[in-house]
């Protein structure tokens, strides 16, 4: 088998088959199984923002991790609620 990431023609079909089975298993689905899948992927988003969160400050308690979550969107939405993003992280 052909690895795809060797090939960008073989990698984009690739792509756009995951794409297309992700859509295709969306239509089939009711309101209330998109709803739940949705409260499923933010779950687990939020899951590996608080596990990378305490992975790179070094913290092992939850309740820390979740104090680093919340300290990092807040700093987020100041950024946003001042029209302004920044690129590169002060030293």
């Amino acid at each position: 088998m052909v690895n795809p990431h060797d090939n960008p023609a073989a990698l984009k079909e690739l792509q756009d088959a995951i794409y297309r089975d992700r859509i295709l298993r969306a239509r089939a689905m009711s309101s209330e199984e998109r709803f739940e899948a949705g409260v499923e992927q933010t779950n687990s988003a939020m899951t590996r923002i608080l596990e990378g969160a305490m992975w790179q400050t070094g913290i092992s308690d939850v309740r820390e991790g979740w104090a680093e979550v919340q300290r990092r969107m807040q700093r987020i939405s100041q950024v946003r609620d001042h029209g302004f993003y920044v690129s590169v992280l002060p030293p």
